[in-house]
């Protein structure tokens, strides 16, 4: 509160003790809790306001009415997603229904893994999904003011700059432990690696590292969805504020299905002094050392 700070807790699966959860409502805050949450007597579904399924089957099986005024969240590996599309009758979005209250967030969770098949099967999961969006906005108005979002799809046509994650610039996380991290991935990855604590206070080694105007290939870029993950960044790169190839081709892969998504939905009366320019490569890398 004197640091004018917005706290969100992120739940573990199971049931935190009474005094904590009492704790918790003295403040306000954002709740994000994972669908298998105990959360004592009450439903996860009220009481949460981000709520996270970890794959396509735990999505289908739990998403509600009870969810529509969610953020929902929707968690998978790249070849769960692969597998959506060559399922006869499995839908490319799992509980499509949802995105026309609201919004989903998919986060593909092995994208540093990704071989140029992967790419392949990306783009073709992507379009998938754009098939299924257009479809959502065929039974809205453009005029009545409810938006279907979908990050890796709507966000790039919604977005006038970038709108990363910004961990460790706008976002740090304190851990159970007391300390300060980057984000939770750092401190699952490795306990050790934290910037500070409680007690000690905030020690952000090369912070400026964490702001896009120090990141190169970053703040040229007009993929504005990407998540830029600092984490994925040192993890696959060693650097903070260089990403690698295979993060810059999933979120340029977005950005170009986005493209079409808008043509698409310009034909039916949306977003139309909006555009994004056709682009002729993936990597921003790439093109500087073909330059």
């Amino acid at each position: 509160m004197k640091q004018n700070l917005t706290i969100q807790f992120v739940y573990p699966a199971y049931e935190i003790p009474k005094e904590h959860q009492e704790a918790i409502e003295t403040i306000d805050h954002v709740k994000i809790m994972p669908a298998s949450c105990k959360d004592g007597a009450r439903s996860v579904s009220t009481t949460a306001d981000v709520l996270v399924f970890n794959s396509c089957k735990d999505a289908i099986n739990r998403v509600s009415t009870e969810n529509d005024d969610k953020i929902l969240v929707l968690r998978m590996c790249g070849r769960d997603a692969w597998q959506c599309v060559s399922i006869p009758d499995t839908d490319a979005l799992p509980c499509v229904s949802t995105i026309t209250t609201n919004r989903l967030n998919i986060i593909i969770t092995d994208t540093e893994t990704f071989t140029e098949k992967d790419f392949e099967n990306y783009k073709q999961w992507l379009s998938e999904l754009a098939t299924t969006v257009v479809e959502t906005y065929g039974n809205t108005s453009p005029h009545n003011g409810k938006i279907p979002q979908i990050n890796l799809l709507t966000d790039r046509i919604l977005l006038k700059k970038m709108n990363n994650c910004n961990a460790g610039v706008e976002n740090i996380t304190l851990a159970p432990n007391g300390k300060f991290y980057i984000c939770p991935a750092f401190y699952y990855d490795d306990e050790k690696d934290d910037v500070g604590s409680l007690k000690d206070g905030l020690n952000i080694k090369n912070q400026q590292l964490y702001k896009l105007e120090y990141a190169p290939l970053c703040r040229n870029c007009d993929a504005y969805q990407c998540k830029r993950c600092v984490w994925l960044n040192k993890k696959t790169t060693l650097e903070v504020n260089t990403p690698s190839h295979e993060q810059c081709v999933a979120a340029h892969l977005e950005r170009n299905a986005s493209e079409k998504l808008l043509n698409e939905l310009k034909t039916k009366g949306y977003f139309p002094d909006v555009k994004i320019p056709a682009i002729d490569y993936l990597d921003p890398f790439e093109r500087i050392t073909n330059l």
